[in-house]
């Protein structure tokens, strides 16, 4: 069976090659009953950025998610989301995210807090494997995508997977509007 292809780059069975997954991603595919049409690619580490790896493998950047983790609170309790927008466009933090999260303001986490409770490197960190009690917003128009690009917890290879793959995600919520 040939991978997932986008641009220059195919896809192999990311179960079939863990070693190119941040160990919480290779955790929560194998519990997955999707996870067996998750498929993994190794890059470059210096071309895990967007700019620099929509360039390199020739890749429209609307195949490209970005996955950002957000946070407020609220009766002095954390609340923290990850997001999950086409590469061409940013997450309404300020309200759409700020109203689903129901807190009053509503900001990026630190960079060393994202990578500490999420097991993954900056820069790499995706949607699947997050922590349980995170709530995970995903633009609906990433779900029709043929194939999403996405981080695998490490900068060393990326995500390959169908939007409607994506959309199913235990714990995903599809957002309207998530990305502008």
């Amino acid at each position: 069976m040939d991978g997932l292809r986008v641009g220059g780059l195919t896809g192999a069975p990311a179960l079939s090659r863990t070693e190119l997954l941040a160990d919480p991603v290779a955790a929560a595919l194998s519990r997955w009953e999707e996870g067996g049409r998750v498929e993994v690619v190794e890059i470059d580490p210096e071309l895990a950025d967007t700019a620099a790896l929509t360039a390199a493998y020739d890749l429209p950047l609307d195949a490209s998610g970005n996955c950002v983790v957000v946070g407020g609170r609220r009766d002095g309790v954390e609340r923290i989301a990850a997001c999950v927008v086409r590469a061409d466009t940013r997450a309404d933090v300020n309200n759409l995210v700020k109203r689903r999260l129901d807190v009053r303001k509503a900001s990026f986490l630190a960079t060393e807090q994202a990578v500490q409770q999420t097991g993954m490197e900056y820069g790499g960190i995706t949607p699947v494997g997050l922590p349980a009690e995170w709530r995970i917003f995903v633009d609906e128009s990433l779900t029709e995508a043929a194939v999403v690009i996405l981080g695998s917890g490490v900068r060393r290879s990326k995500l390959l997977m169908s939007g409607t793959v994506l959309a199913h995600l235990p714990g995903v919520e599809v957002v309207p509007g998530l990305g502008v």
